[in-house]
């Protein structure tokens, strides 16, 4: 999905494009971004479901197929950079190119692209995943009366990070868990039976354990939420007949609601969570997994912070990208 906003370029914004290629999907968004202003203007954002991390948690490789389904789209998101005029370009890649043996393929792939960007794909830490992805998720929630601190978490694919703060990040943490990973190691029945359920319940109560301990969970005011799984759910939530990034972004939906909006669609089949009118089609199988672990992270922020608010946020760790690149570009004085 693609869409396109005219943007006029100010004179302390660069245009850049920003890339995050992901365990489930790979996403672009070219944006005229301001950094002394504080503004980013969104000239494309788009998203493709590549599951470059597909049986990356059993193997330990990265396939024939998902390198050419990204190697697809990369050459795509390369010439849409190259047409918007694009200053600067960064490619972010984040768990499953952290698990995989051949992540070089990847990077070779990449390369060739985006040939005339001389651009290397980044295959960064969780650290500093979490620190991009608290930039870009919580920039303006103060503005849009959130109060901090708040727990910013991104659900993605292959692993799920923990970043807490309110001006800025102060503690963070990235764990193996996400709904691709979860889906494959844990859920195989459809619906998943209940075995499978407490064995993917035990496996994100021990990475909570760590997280809990080592961010911290109480005397949070708002919980965060980033990507596809929460968004997803947000719909499903809010009842939405189409994906709507408008009505989702800033959503606050109740805790309960969340909670039963999760655990309806953990109980439907594939091919009922592919016909809800919102389903992406490339995340109907894994967002079962998905709902089950951002319950389980509310449950247990919730227990920890019961005046916890929820807030769904469609502006993540492309938008931190995008105003990194920015950064650069246009240093302070």
């Amino acid at each position: 999905m693609s869409a396109a906003v005219p943007g006029a370029v100010g004179v302390g914004a660069v245009r850049v494009g920003a890339i995050d290629c992901g365990t489930n999907s790979i996403r672009l968004l070219i944006a005229d971004v301001d950094p002394r202003a504080g503004v980013l203007s969104d000239v494309v954002r788009r998203m493709e479901v590549v599951r470059l991390g597909e049986g990356v948690d059993r193997t330990g490789v990265i396939s024939a197929a998902a390198l050419e389904r990204a190697s697809v789209w990369a050459r795509e998101y390369a010439r849409e950079c190259r047409d918007a005029g694009v200053e600067a370009v960064r490619f972010v890649a984040t768990s499953a190119s952290r698990d995989a043996r051949n992540a070089a393929d990847f990077v070779a792939l990449v390369r060739e692209a985006f040939g005339d960007y001389d651009v290397r794909p980044e295959v960064i830490s969780g650290a500093e995943e979490a620190a991009l992805s608290f930039r870009g998720g919580a920039g303006e929630l103060a503005a849009a009366g959130f109060a901090g601190p708040y727990l910013v978490v991104d659900l993605g694919g292959g692993s799920t990070e923990f970043v807490r703060g309110t001006d800025h990040a102060e503690t963070a943490l990235s764990v193996d868990v996400g709904c691709v990973r979860f889906h494959e190691r844990h859920l195989a029945g459809d619906p998943p039976t209940a075995a499978e359920r407490a064995a993917a319940l035990a496996d994100v109560d021990r990475a909570l354990d760590r997280a809990e301990a080592e961010v911290g969970f109480t005397g949070i005011a708002t919980l965060v939420g980033l990507a596809g799984t929460v968004t997803t759910l947000t719909a499903h939530t809010l009842g939405l007949t189409v994906y709507d990034p408008e009505r989702i972004h800033l959503a606050s939906p109740s805790v309960a609601d969340t909670l039963a909006a999760a655990a309806d669609l953990l109980d439907r089949t594939r091919d009922d969570r592919a016909a809800l009118p919102f389903m992406h089609p490339g995340r109907a199988d894994v967002i079962g997994a998905g709902a089950l672990v951002w319950a389980r992270i509310v449950e247990r922020v919730v227990a920890a912070s019961p005046d916890v608010r929820l807030v769904s946020s469609e502006h993540d760790i492309l938008d931190g990208i995008a105003w990194s690149l920015a950064d650069s570009a246009n240093p302070q004085d």
